[in-house]
């Protein structure tokens, strides 16, 4: 097929008003995952989180995004099969993947359920290559792995985030001094952080930046290397800093006394405020309230009643209740005090950090589900053939960063709030667990080549944190969401199937 021919132009025309409505539903939908938990634990507000979002979202995918051919292929459709006059049929494709994957992110989104925008996309391409090619168009072997994932995200994820929170609880929150302790361990934790998202970053990064060739030693060490320097630096600046703000001073409790006070002073102020206290002069003693009064005879509630509702009667040797108390079963375990506030403050700004790396490597990454199939479009109008190898346009990235933008704006407090707020409760500490936690496991799997989902991720750490940090988890919300991870792929190849048939109508 020539270039820039009309038999395609109104399919493109078509594309780009559809993979718009597409970034706008991965805004929507797919946006929570960076700053979801950070809105849930109060550190940011949503505007302070949809201003971050934006920023970094258009950076990663003008930055990062330039993959995304490959990207939408996902390893799963051989193009060999759309040479020698078949390129009308790829094009149709290409859209009914658009369409199908747009319906599916909007549905989702406004039944409040986080779904991967990876595997909606995946499940498109399932769909159009059945209806135009049959089985033989689609790699098994990939579909197989990415329906492991399902399992595979959520609970590697959950693991990793529940170990790292085991020991932020066990050896800060009920240390104790736990001020103290976070104190000590935040250069470490700042350390690990940058590096662990800057070596997301640096790692076959951005080609802008020069950074698609780096081996891999040199990208391990020189994150480790810009850690140690963060580490250093939050040593040096922040510790004394927080030090500063939320260590009170020493009190000398000797005397406790401030310049110009006397002991004779304190003493006079200490009795009068003695002589203003009501103080009991005689004690009373109330006789046991007739049985019928009470529950049952020898009833331990009726007693319990009686010490809630009424004032405790006397009770002597001889009193029919008193072998009752003497019996009664011990005091459960006190529960261990909650940590002070100063305490969690420490990790509101880790959790921010992690969650504007996740930000920007999302954009990178997602910014290929919503205008993949786009630009394989574009490409096919382009160069007339479905092995394009072309670099893609610099303003095709930025249109599907702003439509990602867009949606989070307009419509992204859905999914915030069912993955800040509606699942379990998220406090700074927590939060940073899982984000530091779901990040770490969506780098080694696909640096590994694991098909993971950052949205699988991100929610099993927020349950699993959530049930072993023995707060409330909404486990029907949680079967809700696991179900639209499943329907996911069928659902959306059957939607484009559907809009490929029709499609097929008018190009062939």
């Amino acid at each position: 097929m020539e270039p820039y021919s009309d038999e395609l132009l109104w399919l493109v025309i078509c594309g780009f008003v559809v993979a718009f409505v597409l970034a706008f539903g991965i805004g929507a939908n797919d946006v929570a995952n960076s700053f979801g938990t950070s809105v849930g634990s109060k550190v940011l507000t949503l505007t302070q989180a949809c201003i971050l979002a934006t920023i970094f979202e258009i950076a990663g995918a003008v930055l990062i995004g330039y993959k995304v051919s490959d990207t939408m292929r996902k390893g799963i459709l051989d193009v060999t099969l759309y040479d020698d006059g078949g390129e009308r049929l790829l094009a149709a494709g290409c859209l009914a993947a658009l369409i199908a994957g747009a319906a599916w992110l909007i549905i989702a989104t406004a039944l409040r359920l986080p779904v991967s925008g990876t595997h909606s996309v995946v499940g498109a391409t399932v769909g159009f290559t059945l209806v135009a090619k049959g089985p033989i168009g689609i790699r098994w072997s990939t579909l197989g792995a990415i329906v492991l994932s399902w399992f595979i995200s959520p609970a590697l994820s959950g693991t990793v985030s529940a170990v790292l929170y085991w020991f932020v609880r066990r050896f800060i929150l009920r240390a104790s001094q736990p001020l103290a302790a976070g104190l000590k361990a935040l250069p470490f934790f700042y350390g690990a952080t940058i590096a662990v998202n800057v070596v997301s970053v640096v790692l076959d990064g951005p080609k802008l930046l020069a950074m698609d060739n780096i081996p891999l030693w040199m990208a391990l060490s020189g994150s480790v290397a810009v850690g140690a320097l963060g580490a250093i630096g939050v040593c040096a600046f922040l510790v004394p800093y927080y030090k500063r703000r939320f260590v009170p001073p020493p009190v000398n409790f000797t005397l406790g006394l401030s310049n110009g006070d006397s002991c004779d002073t304190i003493a006079r102020g200490e009795l009068g405020r003695l002589s203003t206290m009501k103080m009991p002069i005689a004690v009373e003693f109330d006789t046991p309230p007739p049985r019928s009064d009470k529950g049952p005879e020898g009833s331990a509630w009726s007693i319990e009643c009686e010490i809630r509702n009424t004032r405790l009667a006397a009770i002597t040797p001889n009193s029919s209740a008193a072998p009752l108390l003497r019996s009664s079963s011990p005091a459960p375990p006190v529960a261990p005090p909650p940590p002070p506030p100063d305490a969690l403050r420490l990790f509101s700004f880790l959790q921010v950090l992690t969650a504007t790396f996740g930000a920007f490597a999302h954009g990178g990454n997602d910014v290929s589900n919503a205008i993949g199939p786009l630009v394989a479009l574009w490409l096919l109008y382009t160069e007339g053939g479905a092995h394009a190898r072309a670099e893609t346009p610099l303003a095709i990235l930025v249109f599907g960063g702003v439509g990602i933008a867009l949606g989070l704006w307009l419509w992204g407090r859905r999914v915030i709030r069912t993955v800040g707020e509606d699942l379990t409760s998220i406090t700074p500490d927590t939060g940073f667990t899982i984000e530091l936690g779901a990040a770490l496991t969506v780098l080694i799997a696909s640096k590994a080549g694991l098909p993971i989902s950052t949205t699988h991720c991100k929610v099993g750490s927020v349950v699993c944190v959530g049930y072993f940090s023995e707060k409330s988890v909404d486990w029907s919300l949680f079967r809700n969401i696991i179900f639209a991870w499943v329907v996911t792929v069928p659902a959306v190849a059957a939607t484009a199937a559907l809009a490929m048939l029709a499609l097929e109508a008018f190009v062939v």
